[in-house]
Order: C-alpha cells, then structure tokens, then sequence
C-alpha cells in the first residue's frame, strides 16, 4: 500500500465547499411558487395541520395580535367561495388588463369550497382608523404567522396558497365566520394535497426589488 504523501509546508490546504446559507428543506419551501394549483380532496390529519399551526406561532414573544381560524366546514367554505367569488368576478377584469395569466386563480375561485382546509388570518383589537401607519401596524401582525403557515406547509408537502379575495368584504366574512368587532378578517390560506407537482416560482434576484440608503440609489449587484 503506498504511503499517503506529506504535504508541502507551502502548499495550502484546499479550501472546504462552503456551507449553504439557508437549511435546503427551507430553501425549497421558499422557492415554491404560491400560485393555486389543483389540489386533492384527501383531508389533511390533525397531526400535520397541528405542525403548521405551531410554525405559526413560532417567534412571537408577546401576546399575539392575531388569530387564525381553521375553516373545514363545508357550510362555512361554501359562503367564503361566494364572497371569493363576487371579488374576483370584479377583480379578473383588473388583473386581465395586465395580461397575467387567470387560469390558477380561476381554478380557485370554481373549486373554493372543495379546498380541505382554509385558514383565515385575523387582527385582533380595535382597528385604528388614523394615522395610516395605525392600521398598517395593525394588519401586518397577521403577516408573520401567515408566512409561517405557508412555510412549514410547503416543506411538508402542501400547496399553500395566500389570498385576500375569500375576505374582501369584511361584513360578510364576519358574518360566515361568526368574528366579534375586535377581531378583523385580513386574508386567507388555502391548504390541501396537490394533485399536480409543485412548481418553482420564477427565480428573480432581489437586489433588483431593493435601494440602498435612499429611494433610486440601485442595491449594487453582488460580486461575480
């Protein structure tokens, strides 16, 4: 067996792969795009909603100003898809004037209440009217969570799809949902097995959707 041979004092040592920055599995649930896709009526067991939920709820240190409301029953879903689907009967005409395609958020608004699960994302307290960094502060504690949701829901498998159209009239879900005046409908996630393959979202460098120090001052691109 030949000896391994001894390095040369002046010889560097080869340089190690570099660590990936972002955990794959995260990597990968951030990738997925978040447009609708067909999805199975299989129901989604408890235990796997249960992991959803706790992402959601991760990182929030104070008592949350939101609330989600996981929607399963069929007599509630159908009037969600009624309220989805008179925004969209308005909506679509705005979104066709842009020529973006229409066929995912289509198949949504015709197959809403056979999704296994929505969940509804909430504000919770009085909604501040002025200033508008009030109410601003208000709706974006619902984000977060929201995204959270989303996150675990894709690494698990899941087609995780977010929406305000199911809430765009606040009368109306508030009624369906039974929600008292503190507590604000702000969007929807719908959550269900896909009957086709995830897809990648396109991928986009975000240098191009940031500024440096001050508005029109382009992020510099990153070194080649």
């Amino acid at each position: 067996m030949p000896t391994p041979r001894e390095p040369d004092p002046g010889e560097q040592a080869p340089s190690p792969a570099p660590a990936p920055l972002l955990d794959p599995a995260l990597q990968r649930a951030m990738a997925l795009s978040g447009e609708p896709i067909r999805l199975r009526r299989e129901p989604i067991a408890n235990e796997v909603l249960q992991i959803c939920l706790d992402a959601a709820a991760a990182g929030q240190h104070q008592e949350p100003r939101y609330e989600l409301i996981v929607v399963r029953d069929p007599d509630r879903l159908h009037q969600l898809a009624r309220i989805y689907r008179q925004g969209w009967s308005v909506y679509r005409r705005i979104v066709a004037r842009t020529g973006t395609s229409l066929d995912a958020r289509q198949w949504e608004a015709d197959h809403f209440e056979d999704t296994p699960i929505v969940v509804v994302g909430c504000a919770k307290g009085l909604r501040p009217v002025l200033p508008a960094i009030g109410e601003a502060r208000y709706y974006a504690a619902v984000l977060p969570p929201m995204q959270n949701l989303m996150l675990a829901a894709r690494s698990l498998g899941l087609s995780a799809s977010l929406s305000t159209l199911a809430v765009w009239s606040g009368w109306q879900a508030r009624r369906t949902l039974e929600l008292p005046y503190r507590v604000t409908p702000a969007a929807v996630v719908t959550l269900g097995w896909p009957a086709e393959p995830l897809r990648d979202a396109p991928i986009r460098a975000g240098s191009r959707y940031a500024v440096l120090d001050h508005h029109g001052q382009p992020f510099p691109d990153p070194p080649k």
